[in-house]
């Protein structure tokens, strides 16, 4: 459970606030050598001014593929390449932009919720398997599932708060 919280907090750091951030990137992966990788993989990322990012991609016939996956990455960014540096421009987030990139933060928790929702019921379904095998009781039972719920709802008050944070920081103006 405690992973979710970690993940969602990593995608939100890749969602963007109006300044340029090598974190934005790090949830892009781009198809190279026939598996997909993560963009600091095949290139070095970097922040030359405050409303711009840079990409040098180590192998020149990788350029097309890592501007096909930041453009894909639904960021709303749109990379120029230039031999093997590839520059992507951050532009000023309007009101419409805000909205999408906290729609998109409600995805990366709705995600994260259900991930924590498997845990809870793989742990339930174990804890059921082990009382009819006889290795647990019926009130070890019921004890060990109260406990499951309340980790269950303590991470949910977690990404929730999470979100709660990142909205406030993609709305402000």
């Amino acid at each position: 459970m405690e992973g979710a919280v970690e993940v969602l907090h990593k995608e939100f750091g890749g969602l963007r606030t109006g300044r340029a951030s090598t974190s934005l990137l790090d949830t892009i992966t781009v198809e190279a050598y026939g598996q997909a990788m993560p963009l600091n993989q095949v290139g070095t990322v970097g922040v030359p001014e405050p409303r711009l990012l840079a990409v040098q991609v180590w192998d020149k016939g990788m350029v097309k593929a890592v501007e096909k996956a930041i453009m894909d990455s639904g960021l709303g960014l749109n990379p120029q390449s230039d031999g093997q540096l590839v520059r992507i421009p951050i532009p000023p987030l309007n009101e419409e932009r805000r909205k999408e990139l906290a729609k998109v933060a409600g995805k990366y928790t709705e995600e994260a919720r259900v991930a924590v929702r498997n845990v809870r019921r793989h742990g339930m379904d174990e804890l059921k398997k082990a009382e009819k095998d006889g290795d647990i009781s019926e009130d070890g039972l019921r004890q060990y599932s109260d406990e499951i719920q309340k980790m269950t709802d303590a991470n949910i008050a977690k990404i929730d708060e999470a979100l709660t944070h990142k909205e406030a920081e993609i709305m402000q103006v």
